[in-house]
């Protein structure tokens, strides 16, 4: 199978430690722009759509090519209202955030039931295990380990416990693979912060209000965002 896989070298190089694609023909590349056509492929693997969900308008062009799309910060739903899929709909979410993208089982949301049969032969090609979960901004893994690091930022922002404390207490008391800091470190804080901001302004849920500490060390001035 010819798949093109689009992301950023870092990215990339954490997404081939899943496997599955010896015996494929892949190439990556920086940027869907790039790209002239899809037609040569047999499956995309969009790992950073939700930066740049202006390439639907890309794959609408061709209904006929899959794409494993990491779509954590919208919804497939939204994606769709939002650009024309007249001839079908091609996009299933993935969580390919960096430190999930190479979990081995991994987390997806369909749109319409008639993606599921092709997602399963996709996934057995490819060797990989999965897990359909509801379309919906954040997915679950996400939603769950970011404000788990959000609460995390908030008991160090009171003075709680240190940094290494919350980690470890995380790991020794709940059995979790890492701690929440280290969770953040893996992801990028400042892709924490915006999944946060999403599934907040999605839901409205005060749980996922972001800490003030975590905001600051993303970058974001949060008085401005208050303003705004």
């Amino acid at each position: 199978m010819n798949i093109l896989v689009i992301g950023e070298e870092q990215h990339y190089a954490a997404f081939l430690q899943k496997g599955g694609l010896s015996g494929h023909r892949v190439q990556q590349v920086s940027t869907a722009e790039r790209i002239g056509t899809l037609e040569d492929y047999g499956l995309v693997i969009d790992l950073d759509f939700d930066e740049h969900t202006d390439r639907a308008r890309i794959y609408a062009k061709y209904p006929q090519v899959p794409v494993l799309a990491a779509i954590v910060r919208t919804s497939l739903a939204d994606v769709m209202n939002n650009y024309a899929f007249e001839q079908g709909f091609n996009l299933v979410g993935c969580n390919w955030l960096p430190g999930f993208v190479a979990m081995p089982v991994t987390e997806v949301s369909v749109m319409e039931e008639e993606q599921k049969p092709l997602l399963a032969d996709i996934m057995k090609e490819l060797g990989w295990e999965y897990e359909i979960v509801e379309d919906r901004v954040g997915l679950v893994t996400p939603r769950v380990v970011c404000m788990i690091i959000n609460e995390a930022y908030m008991a160090a922002e009171e003075g709680t416990a240190s940094r290494e404390d919350i980690n470890v207490a995380m790991r020794l008391g709940t059995n979790y693979p890492k701690g929440p800091f280290e969770w953040c470190g893996e992801i990028g804080v400042t892709r924490v912060y915006k999944v946060l901001d999403a599934v907040y302004k999605a839901t409205g849920n005060e749980r996922y209000k972001i800490s003030a500490l975590l905001a600051q060390e993303a970058g974001i001035d949060m008085k401005i965002v208050r303003k705004n």
